[in-house]
């Protein structure tokens, strides 16, 4: 089961930032998210990998740590809000420039017609 979840971790980190790195606008929010999910499940196989186990401390000779649990939940709640308003950003900036590259430098043709001007 460790190896399941530390492989997820690894892939979903992986696939992250290979997105992260690309020059489009909206890959890099998936990017985004997807390391979001990495982080989550890092944070929630924190509390102890166990199947069937209460979530509390009681007279159980088993039982799984509740606050990675309920961390998870409340990161859960603010990614999808941030992401919400990470894409209406992009997408401003998207229908504002009809371009949605990451990176801050005019494309080349716009270099070619700067020049040809003067």
């Amino acid at each position: 089961m460790e190896l399941l979840v530390a492989s997820a971790i690894g892939i979903l980190t992986a696939a992250g930032i290979y997105l992260v790195l690309r020059l489009r606008s909206f890959p890099v929010i998936i990017g985004m998210s997807l390391l979001t999910y990495a982080v989550n499940v890092f944070l929630f196989a924190s509390g102890r990998l166990t199947v069937g186990a209460p979530p509390i401390l009681s007279d159980a000779a088993s039982y799984t740590d509740p606050l990675p649990q309920a961390l998870v939940l409340t990161a859960i709640v603010i990614s999808f809000g941030m992401t919400a308003v990470v894409v209406m950003i992009a997408l401003g900036a998207y229908l504002g420039a009809d371009d949605d590259h990451v990176d801050d430098q005019a494309p080349p043709e716009a270099n070619l017609k700067a020049e040809d001007a003067t």
